[in-house]
């Protein structure tokens, strides 16, 4: 029997997917989490052989922690189930370590051919995943910048309208301090200012206001 457990912190899509998943012969769905920290304590007390994951979750970011997961779970393989269709977020999840990457949007039967291909050690991209693939230009990111906290943190009051002095203030750093952190932003998200790395990194759900 196939041990899946699903992440995703939307009830309805939870619920749904578990009954469905559940009548596929062979699945044995054993966990239901809303949240990182619901998955990690479910990790602890039950073997998994396929993790169907968001990536938005109410306490983090799926892509910061597949690495963690891996590390200590090497016999679980991760199905990423996003509505995210961004080249940088796949390709973040796939380098990280994750087997597969579906739209929420997907057929059902693509989720269950995922969940099958995956636990042959074998990539797997929906079909709408593929295409953006693909189409992947030399523009744009190939990855989700890797921020560090400070970085987030003056993300975040920079989305809220505070100025360079305002968030200086506030976070009891200087002004050259926070000044250079903007800068190394917009050299990482490759914009030319800081209110398109604010709008990308909101999209991405690395800071929320």
């Amino acid at each position: 029997m196939i041990k899946i457990a699903i992440t995703d912190d939307h009830p309805l899509l939870l619920e749904g997917l578990k009954n469905i998943l559940s009548q596929q012969e062979n699945f044995s769905v054993v966990g239901c989490y809303s949240s990182s920290s619901e998955l990690f304590t479910g990790l602890e007390n039950q073997i998994i052989d396929v993790l169907l994951l968001d990536i938005n979750l109410s306490d983090g970011n799926s892509i910061d922690f597949i690495k963690p997961i891996l590390k200590k779970y090497p016999a679980t393989q991760i199905l990423i189930l996003s509505v995210h269709n961004e080249f940088a977020v796949i390709n973040s999840t796939l380098e990280e370590g994750a087997m597969g990457y579906i739209q929420k949007n997907a057929l059902v039967t693509e989720i269950i051919l995922g969940i099958q291909t995956i636990l042959k050690g074998e990539k797997f991209l929906c079909n709408q995943t593929k295409r953006i693939v693909e189409m992947k230009t030399n523009s744009g990111l190939n990855a989700v910048p890797k921020l560090t906290r400070r970085e987030k943190e003056i993300l975040l009051e920079a989305s809220l309208g505070l100025t360079t002095i305002q968030i200086a203030d506030k976070l009891f750093i200087s002004p050259h301090t926070v000044e250079s952190h903007r800068k190394n932003l917009i050299v990482k998200f490759k914009t030319t200012n800081l209110s398109t790395a604010i709008k990308l990194a909101m999209e991405y759900g690395l800071v929320r206001p």
